[in-house]
C-alpha cells in the first residue's frame, strides 16, 4: 500500500482529523498516531510539536501519512485533501 508523510503547520490536529472525515474515513484512535479508516486508504495524524519562529512567535507542526490502495488514488487522496488544507493570505 503506497504512501506518503505530509507536514501541516499551523493546523489544528483536530481539523487535520475532521478533513479525513470529510473526505469519507471514520476515526479508529483517540490518541497519537490518530488514525482513520475508509474503504481504500487510511490517513494518520503521526505527531505534534511547536516550531518556534522568535521567542513568542510559534507555530504547531503536525505530521500526517496517507496511505491509499494504489498511487493513482494516493495521489487523487492528496490533492483532495491539500484542496481542504488550504488557506488564503490576508
Amino acid at each position: 500500500m503506497p504512501n506518503r508523510d505530509l507536514e501541516f503547520r499551523g493546523i489544528s490536529k483536530e481539523h487535520l482529523g475532521m478533513y479525513f472525515e470529510e473526505l469519507g474515513a471514520r476515526q479508529i484512535t483517540y490518541s497519537f498516531p490518530f488514525i482513520y479508516s475508509a474503504d481504500s486508504w487510511e490517513g494518520q495524524v503521526l505527531s505534534e510539536r511547536e516550531i518556534f519562529f522568535t521567542q513568542v512567535f510559534k507555530v504547531n507542526a503536525i505530521k500526517i501519512r496517507i496511505s491509499a490502495n494504489d498511487e493513482r488514488e494516493l495521489d487523487d487522496l492528496i490533492k483532495k485533501y491539500r484542496y481542504k488544507t488550504t488557506r488564503a493570505g490576508g
